[in-house]
């Protein structure tokens, strides 16, 4: 093990090898300031730089946007890199210009690229570590754009704008939140958020994730008589007469609750409003995805007519009144983000729960917040009967099995129905083929009931 004097003795050595590192370095030119000196026509050592920061979700935005104002009349960029890794991740764009200055740190190389999602099964590829040399007409800017970096503990997208006059690199961001809104990949899609690399003690917002929007008219939900009317009115009808009931100075902002048992068709209510409404953006918050309801009405208000579905919120929106004393900052949160759109805003808010007596008051009974609120029960007979002519179509049903079917599932929910359609078809395929005949269908059955059975006991 070494003593005192021998760590005395290293230390001194390794401060001098940094000293002559640091002279070297200090000697040769440095070509990064060569470069950002020949574009912007100045030196750029203590040149004002202008930020701004983006969620991760928004980097394919970003390169949209950059890329729509680079394509205005008379611009045109070179992208350059800087060369090494590590110590330039962790330095702002103007300390780099210091080490550069300074010491010869950094010098020119290659850019980094990176993919981020712009749609369902599309990809766009964007600058995630490179400096854009832009020239617009005679106003020269160096823009550094930066992804974010989980390694770095960055969970945010950074734009760092050089230009010896600030006023220019304002101007430049101020067009780009424009652009970003013209051109937003997300508009029209139906998208939710995702969890962060970062976690929850960096408050980052992570990723989108783009779906596919279904293909679902009237006849594929099954609910109460006049619920689907209503709910359809409430969302639909209104987006259809935005332009008359605003000349009539009436809000467009609006809120359904759909409650009910588990089953009874509330996502597939969602999906069918999704289907009517294909030029809605639409930011779904699962469960304790709610947590971005502040950034999923952001997007709804930057992006309408959008539709915002915040499902099983009674995990974040529970009475006050069953934890006397006790704040739920994501109630709060869900009431001030419904409360804070304006009320022209065509932006629509859909809340499912299978507890709606859990619920607060503040929220589910508050017109301005909900507006409708929709039971969906357990199917009655016709609704059960209408369940299984939906979801076995291609099955020899005639009237009397429907009955008996009917008669047999009570309590029954809709994915109930689909499962034994499958059940059957299944059946009859082991069975060598045949086509499915009403002893598959009755097998299928005993088989479901049996296992619900099975499950209650234990």
């Amino acid at each position: 093990m070494p003593d005192g004097a021998e760590i005395a003795e290293f230390g001194r050595l390794f401060q001098e090898f940094l000293q002559l590192s640091l002279d070297r370095a200090t000697a040769r030119p440095s070509e990064l300031i060569a470069r950002l000196t020949d574009h912007l026509g100045v030196e750029p050592m203590g040149l004002p730089v202008v930020a701004e920061s983006y969620q991760t979700f928004d980097h394919a935005n970003v390169q949209v946007a950059i890329e729509a104002y680079l394509a205005g009349d008379g611009r045109s960029a070179e992208v350059v890199g800087i060369a090494g890794q590590g110590m330039r991740d962790v330095h702002s764009l103007a300390e780099m210009v210091e080490l550069a200055a300074r010491h010869g740190a950094f010098a020119p190389g290659g850019v980094d690229y990176a993919t981020a999602p712009a749609g369902v099964g599309v990809e766009r590829r964007v600058v995630n570590f490179g400096i854009f040399l832009i020239c617009d007409g005679p106003v020269r800017l160096a823009a550094l754009l930066r992804g974010s970096s989980a390694r770095h503990g960055r969970p945010i997208v950074q734009l760092e704008v050089l230009c010896a006059d600030p006023a220019g690199a304002q101007g430049m961001l101020a067009e780009l939140r424009q652009l970003m809104v013209i051109h937003n990949v997300f508009r029209g899609q139906v998208v939710s958020f995702e969890p962060h690399d970062f976690g929850m003690v960096h408050g980052g917002v992570g990723p989108l994730r783009f779906h596919a929007r279904p293909a679902l008219d009237a006849g594929d939900v099954v609910l109460p008589p006049g619920a689907l009317d209503a709910v359809d009115r409430q969302i639909v009808g209104m987006a259809r007469h935005r332009d008359r009931l605003r000349a009539a100075g009436h809000a467009l902002k609006r809120g359904v609750l759909l409650f009910g048992p588990p089953g009874t068709g509330k996502t597939h209510t969602v999906r069918y409003l999704m289907a009517r409404l294909p030029e809605f953006t639409v930011v779904l918050l699962p469960g304790m995805a709610q947590r971005f309801v502040q950034h999923a009405c952001g997007l709804a208000r930057l992006l309408q007519p959008a539709l915002v579905v915040l499902e099983d919120v009674d995990l974040v929106a529970e009475s006050r009144d069953t934890r006397p004393g006790m704040d739920n900052p994501l109630l709060f949160q869900v009431l001030n983000e419904m409360d804070g759109l304006a009320g022209d805003a065509d932006v629509a808010f859909l809340l499912t729960t299978n507890r709606a007596d859990l619920l607060e008051a503040a929220l589910a009974q508050r017109p301005g917040r909900v507006d409708l609120a929709v039971e969906l029960p357990l199917p009655d007979e016709a609704g059960r009967a209408a369940l299984l002519r939906l979801y076995a179509r291609g099955l020899p049903l005639t009237e009397p099995l429907v009955a008996e079917v009917v008669a047999a599932t009570a309590g029954m929910t809709a994915s109930f129905f689909t499962e034994l359609a499958r059940r059957a078809t299944l059946l009859a395929a082991l069975a060598g083929g045949t086509p499915p005949a009403p002893d598959h269908l009755r097998a299928a059955l005993a088989e479901l009931r049996e296992s619900r059975r099975a499950v209650a006991a234990g």
